[in-house]
């Protein structure tokens, strides 16, 4: 039965958000180093793969926008993952691994920080981009999901949401990253 599947879907999404919350704290220094590069006036770079791309303009488009439609001005945030030109061009020329890393060593200033999402943690583009980030000074925070790859080592502040469900990792991490973001912004949240 549909029904059935359904709602084990979503019972199985209910369970990972509660051990998620209960992991709450893990989040903190997240939320800091996202305090500190807005407070600082810097910019937050976002990328990702996929449906994690589309989570990285989701999220760009809630700083710069939704937060802050009924005030002056919002947050300066960017997808690394929406310029169909850059990202085609440095993938020729650099190779893929390259397309997050080129946009970063270009951009990025003092005061900026690098956020990924990877379900795998292993993505070469991902990587690259967080080293890069590294390199260049910039503090990097990622969501990631199974055992956190690679990233997991190399990123400043990591949070391995504890699935290797694609749908379910990537559904958490647009879920704290709301959070997140009405900590920061005061929003209210249920």
């Amino acid at each position: 039965m549909p029904s059935a599947r359904i709602a084990r879907g979503l019972e199985s999404l209910g369970a990972l958000a509660q051990a998620t919350a209960r992991r709450s704290a893990e989040l903190v220094p997240i939320v800091a180093a996202m305090r500190a590069c807005l407070e600082g006036g810097g910019t937050l770079f976002f990328a990702g793969n996929g449906g994690s791309a589309a989570d990285a303009q989701h999220l760009a488009t809630e700083y710069v926008v939704r937060f802050h439609a009924a005030q002056a001005s919002g947050y300066r945030a960017v997808a690394l993952t929406t310029d169909t030109s850059v990202l085609t061009a440095s993938g020729n020329d650099f190779g893929f691994a390259e397309i997050f890393a080129r946009q970063l060593e270009v951009l990025a200033r003092p005061g900026d920080l690098l956020v990924v999402h990877s379900t795998s943690g292993n993505s070469a583009n991902i990587v690259r981009a967080v080293e890069a980030a590294r390199t260049l000074g910039i503090p990097s925070v990622a969501l990631l999901g199974g055992d956190g790859g690679r990233v997991r080592a190399l990123a400043d502040h990591a949070f391995v949401v504890e699935s290797n469900r694609v749908s379910l990792v990537q559904e958490m991490h647009l879920a704290i990253q709301h959070q997140i973001a009405a900590v920061l912004t005061g929003e209210a949240s249920s």
